[in-house]
């Protein structure tokens, strides 16, 4: 079956109808080479024909090339950029709708006087995504590949980068399809047996259908356990360093950073807020947090302090708890043990370049099944089996992401996946219970309704407004 097998948001609403024009600034706010003003709709021609002064060429803009010329402000005739234009004709374009982008000089005033004109001309500002919206709506891309946009701008590793590109370029849509080619030839056998019983038609195998629908579940409970792995490289973690003061929290921060993030000296308290900064750990975006040591008393600032990274610990996916292992356990850090009960923790004995006085053997009775790394922040040792410590604690061992791999990372593609296997369980105990075709039938649809709302093709308007909003204006 082809790319046909679900009907794109275009068919669905019927001819691509007029719509208004909308433009927006398309490049981040602040000073650079190149900024951008998008337009998209039918009266972007004219729009730019008003404000456009060629320099060489007439003012016949020929589709998809750069036309050398100036933006002038109709009202005092004064030129307000000087510019490259492009002009592009529907519908090959990222809307499938006539669009017009402006090249300015990268400035936040040059950008918006120029926004101004083109929305004083009959444009008005476009909402969040709602470029990539009306790419999705005219049928140029399906909703997951729309989806994709958004993780591609906001990919923050290279793992999570390819996973938006499988999407971009289609991959869970044609997986899909091959299940859906499934569903529709069972539905078709089984309801032309509902509607024709009179007819002499070849027996429905229950065997066969079963067998298929075993496969077929096996197959989207592989794409559902992927999903903790595809969040986590989607979206990465929050990694709270925790201790008591003085043990090297701020040091190992320096050292996995290679920059001086934290301010490091031998007073106790010196770390009165918390820092965070973003690591890339074999993929995985960690977020990490330099705390407060973890005391008793301290001024009023220090005690704040110590509240913060309280809350931090409650909410982190992973803790790092470091220890002094030149020094022997005392009441702080037994403290600390049972504030960190209960997480997922890594213990991380720091100052292994000194002589060892912390008891590993009390350690690991607290935590009996928690990784435990010795390092040395000061000679940056050990950083290593940290590294791997916190790959394997946050992905239980798991191979490493592949392109091979298809990975689900969005949460709405995991309920909806785990929908259609639920819809084909039920079947598939129908098929082996002997109950009527009807039955089968109605809950093959219902898995087809829910692998439609993964694309797009049966999603309400209320969902898609939730995932475009999640958009930059300009996008």
């Amino acid at each position: 079956m082809t790319m046909a097998s679900f009907p794109s948001a275009c068919l669905k609403l019927g001819p691509i109808q007029e719509r208004d024009t909308i433009a927006a600034i398309a490049t981040p706010y602040g000073v650079g080479g190149i900024g951008i003003v998008r337009l998209s709709g039918p009266s972007v021609l004219a729009i730019a024909r008003r404000l456009f002064t060629p320099k060489k060429d007439s003012l016949q803009l020929i589709s998809h090339r750069f036309h050398y010329g100036e933006i002038i402000d109709p009202e005092k005739g004064i030129p307000t950029d000087e510019v490259l234009l492009v002009y592009m004709e529907s519908p090959k374009t990222y809307t499938r709708e006539d669009v017009v982008e402006i090249h300015c000089h990268g400035g936040y005033l040059i950008l918006q006087k120029v926004l101004e004109l083109v929305l004083r001309e009959g444009a008005r500002l476009a909402q969040p995504g709602e470029f990539t919206k009306r790419a999705f709506l005219n049928g140029r891309i399906d909703l997951t590949q729309a989806e994709a946009v958004v993780d591609i701008i906001h990919a923050q590793t290279t793992e999570s980068l390819e996973i938006a590109h499988q999407q971009l370029r289609g991959r869970l849509r044609k997986e899909l399809e091959g299940i859906r080619d499934q569903l529709v030839g069972w539905m078709a056998v089984l309801e032309a047996h509902i509607d024709f019983p009179e007819e002499e038609l070849d027996p429905v195998s229950r065997e066969g259908i079963e067998k298929g629908l075993r496969e077929a579940m096996t197959e989207l409970g592989g794409w559902i356990d992927s999903y903790e792995e595809g969040k986590i490289l989607r979206e990465g973690v929050s990694c709270a360093i925790v201790g008591k003061t003085n043990v090297g929290k701020s040091s190992l921060l320096n050292v996995l950073l290679r920059e001086e993030r934290a301010i490091v000296t031998p007073v106790p308290g010196t770390t009165r807020d918390v820092i965070e900064e973003v690591l890339n750990i074999f993929g995985i975006p960690v977020r990490l947090m330099d705390t407060a040591g973890l005391r008793q008393g301290g001024d009023s600032v220090e005690i704040e302090g110590v509240r913060r990274t309280r809350e931090r610990v409650a909410d982190a996916d992973l803790v790092l708890l470091v220890l002094d292992g030149s020094r022997e356990l005392d009441r702080d850090d037994r403290a600390i043990f049972e504030e960190v009960q209960g997480k997922n923790k890594i213990i991380v004995v720091n100052k292994r370049d000194l002589p060892e006085r912390i008891s590993l053997r009390e350690v690991q009775e607290h935590f009996p099944e928690t990784f435990l790394v010795s390092i040395s922040a000061l000679h940056q040792t050990g950083l290593g089996e940290l590294k791997e410590a916190v790959h394997r604690s946050l992905l239980h061992g798991k191979v490493r992401f592949s392109p091979d791999h298809l990975i689900v990372a969005n949460v709405r593609h995991k309920n909806a996946l785990m929908s259609t296997r639920e819809s084909l369980q039920r079947a598939r105990e129908g098929i082996e219970q002997g109950t009527s075709f009807e039955f089968t039938a109605f809950e093959l649809r219902s898995a087809l309704e829910a692998l439609g709302e993964i694309v797009g093709e049966t999603t309400t308007e209320e969902v898609l407004d939730r995932i475009f909003e999640q958009f930059c204006i300009g996008k």
